[in-house]
């Protein structure tokens, strides 16, 4: 179920990207983890990703022969089964090392390089476009999402995937111990580049709730917004519509 929105509301040779989230900092940091970066966020989420993906997949309800911008897609584990059930489904990232990784394992998908602020696309070119765990990573996300709703048809469909925050204040405490204290080691156990993972507990926590992203979604000029909370808000899924 879908709550309704509101109205109201380093170095790069540590591969880390600092919090003002300069494109080349976070492109370079993902450039650095792509090669095991789909192993190292099973782990480090509990193997709770897969859920989200299928969360995030059922939202988009696209259909065979739509055509899908899938932004900050990775390695492209989120296009995989859109392309499966006969979606035209467009990958993008900003980082070539994602993008790299996702192109040897599936050649097929039609991977492309783009930055979230400034997409290579025409106006109205998708019935749908979504982006998961990437709206954080973008120095404007109110932009990006301006963006997307450029290249979205009219009628067409948004649905953003990213970390929230837990609505159970006890639960909320020992998720934001989790991150702070315990995501580093585990991180340091699984992948060469802890530093991302530092990067990504410190971006959590700065990043909007719920509310405040949905917010932001209704001012950037997408419709009937609305949003949906999983694994207890950690992640949040929120989707919206572009005016007929």
């Amino acid at each position: 179920m879908f709550g309704a929105v509101p109205t109201t509301c380093d170095d790069v040779g540590m591969s880390r990207a600092s919090l003002d989230k300069d494109p080349n900092e976070v492109a370079a940091m993902f450039d650095a983890v792509a090669r095991n970066y789909d192993r190292t966020n099973d782990v480090i989420s509990l193997g709770q990703d897969r859920q989200w993906r299928k969360a995030t997949l059922a939202a988009l309800a696209a259909q065979p022969g739509e055509t899908v911008l899938d932004l900050a897609a990775g390695t492209g584990t989120s296009s995989e089964p859109l392309a499966d059930k006969g979606v035209r489904v467009l990958p993008c990232d900003l980082s070539e090392g994602m993008l790299g990784v996702g192109k040897r394992r599936r050649p097929d998908l039609p991977f492309v390089a783009g930055d979230a602020m400034r997409l290579p696309f025409a106006d109205e070119s998708f019935d749908a476009v979504t982006i998961s765990f990437g709206l954080r990573n973008v120095p404007d996300a109110p932009g990006a999402l301006t963006e997307l709703l450029r290249v979205t048809k009219p009628g067409g469909r948004l649905v953003v995937c990213e970390f929230s925050r837990p609505t159970f204040k006890p639960f909320r405490a020992v998720y934001t111990e989790y991150l702070m204290r315990a995501l580093p080691p585990v991180a340091r156990a699984v992948s060469k580049e802890p530093d991302a993972y530092v990067y990504l507990a410190e971006s959590i926590r700065a990043w909007p709730d719920q509310h405040e992203l949905g917010v932001q979604i209704k001012r950037a000029g997408w419709e009937h917004v609305a949003f949906r909370n999983l694994s207890g808000g950690i992640v949040a899924l929120h989707r919206g519509t572009k005016a007929s």
